[in-house]
């Protein structure tokens, strides 16, 4: 306990995050977005407008149970959304553009038909979770400060994954509508949007997981070697789904694929319960350090303090509510800074954060218990 920091009456601002960070941000937000309509041209070329208009419609529903989804396992500490729109774009359009050349390579340069079964279980696993699993790798080294765990990784495999297979849905869609009409497309929306919606998850997540998990410390080579098992997973998986279809989908999926989903929904949910005693630990650190008193402790790190804090905010209605939420996000942060000290992922920014959090938690506490 020695090490943290006595109560002070200010303290410096947080290290903001740098000019060059930001415009590289947008730039390569602005590049996939571009790349984005270049897929959907591709798409109206193949199919008419008419078509790839009604088969979105149909492949947002599985996208915003992918999205609700991963915003509800990102609740507890979001990550920046700046970072999830990029990886959203990355799989909707640079990941599918990758897909989509080796598709065409394979279609000039090898005799291996594209619907043949080697490809299904080899090429398009390796292609594509390679493609996908880019992102995880540019955000990991790109968006260090944040993604700093295994939550996070997954989050971000969720979102590459859903823009992935959203485009990917258009297509299917757009193929079954175009070759047997809405019958034949009902049947692919229900297996592909109802029964499926979380594969391309599934299989990213494997990634994602793996790389949060070796995040929680420093080193490249740590990292690499996390990504590369990670993403062996998820071909495996993703060739198992694949080969499904030709061996007999419903047993693969009830006996092999239904079972993981189900151990991966209760690894998620184990995780996001160690974050949550996390946080509640942490800040126990601080309040024995005089930063915190016990009652703020429990308001905001558990689940049922922050409902009832923020249901409070609520009725005393004006800036209360955004002040509690700047509480929440304050000490939410500073309690995974607490956890890479503790852990050895910390740097040198690392220390200025923490005293710049405390010092803005000590001014939205005053600007709270000055509203009364």
């Amino acid at each position: 306990m020695s090490d943290l920091p006595s109560p002070l009456p200010s303290a410096p601002q947080r290290p903001r995050t740098k000019t060059s960070t930001v415009v590289w941000t947008i730039i390569a937000l602005v590049l996939l977005t571009q790349l984005l309509v270049v897929v959907f041209a591709y798409l109206v070329l193949a199919f008419g407008v008419g078509l790839v208009a009604v088969s979105a419609l149909l492949a947002l529903v599985p996208l915003a149970i992918v999205v609700l989804t991963a915003t509800w396992i990102d609740a507890w500490e979001p990550e920046p959304w700046a970072a999830k729109v990029f990886a959203f774009l990355w799989g909707a359009a640079a990941a599918i553009t990758i897909a989509l050349l080796f598709d065409i390579g394979q279609r000039f340069l090898t005799p291996i038909p594209e619907s043949s079964i080697l490809s299904a279980i080899a090429r398009a696993p390796v292609v594509e979770e390679s493609a996908k699993g880019i992102a995880l790798l540019i955000l990991v080294f790109a968006a260090r400060r944040t993604f700093d765990g295994p939550i996070d990784g997954i989050v971000y495999a969720a979102f590459t994954a859903g823009g992935f297979a959203f485009v990917e849905n258009i297509q299917y869609f757009g193929t079954a509508l175009h070759d047997g009409g809405a019958g034949e497309a009902a049947t692919v929306f229900v297996l592909r949007a109802l029964f499926s919606p979380f594969a391309h998850v599934l299989f990213t997540s494997c990634t994602g997981l793996a790389v949060g998990l070796a995040a929680r410390k420093r080193g490249v080579g740590r990292i690499i070697g996390a990504f590369l098992v990670g993403l062996a997973a998820a071909i495996v998986l993703h060739a198992v789904w694949n080969f499904a279809g030709y061996v007999g989908f419903w047993g693969v999926y009830l006996f092999f694929e239904f079972p993981i989903f189900v151990a991966a929904v209760v690894t998620v949910v184990l995780l996001r319960v160690r974050e949550q005693h996390l946080t509640r630990d942490h800040l126990e650190e601080y309040r024995r350090a005089g930063w915190f008193a016990p009652d703020e402790v429990v308001l905001y790190g558990t689940r049922a303090g922050r409902r009832r804090v923020r249901s409070w905010a609520r009725t005393k209605g004006g800036e209360t509510p955004v002040i509690v939420r700047s509480m929440v996000r304050d000490t939410t942060r500073l309690a995974m800074d607490r956890q890479r000290v503790i852990i050895g992922s910390a740097d040198a920014d690392t220390a200025v954060e923490e005293a710049a959090l405390l010092a803005e938690i000590s001014e939205s506490r005053r600007r709270l218990y000055s509203l009364g």
